[in-house]
């Protein structure tokens, strides 16, 4: 496997070590949450994703933050965790 570096956007100070989930063969048949962050046309960009992956064979659940400004609630985060397979975060800038 190849090392890879991802830079985290929470400006932690330091850098924290993460593994690499192993990604699905396919995604027919996932459950792909879409997680809209607030930022002005995010929804654009989202709807059209949401297109590709249905005609891809996946379900697509749609979520959004109250605000972009802050981390999503707890209760939005669990939300996603139990309700998806894969999830996809629209950012912005």
């Amino acid at each position: 496997m190849t090392s890879r570096v991802i830079l985290d956007p929470t400006s932690e100070k330091q850098l924290g070590s993460r593994e690499l989930l192993a990604r699905p063969a396919t995604i027919s048949g996932q459950t792909i949450g879409l997680l809209d962050i607030s930022k002005a046309r995010g929804d654009i960009f989202l709807n059209q994703l949401e297109s590709r992956l249905t005609t891809a064979g996946a379900k697509v659940l749609r979520f959004r933050k109250p605000t972009f400004a802050k981390p999503a609630p707890v209760d939005l985060r669990h939300e996603i965790a139990t309700k998806c397979t894969l999830v996809i975060e629209a950012l912005a800038d």
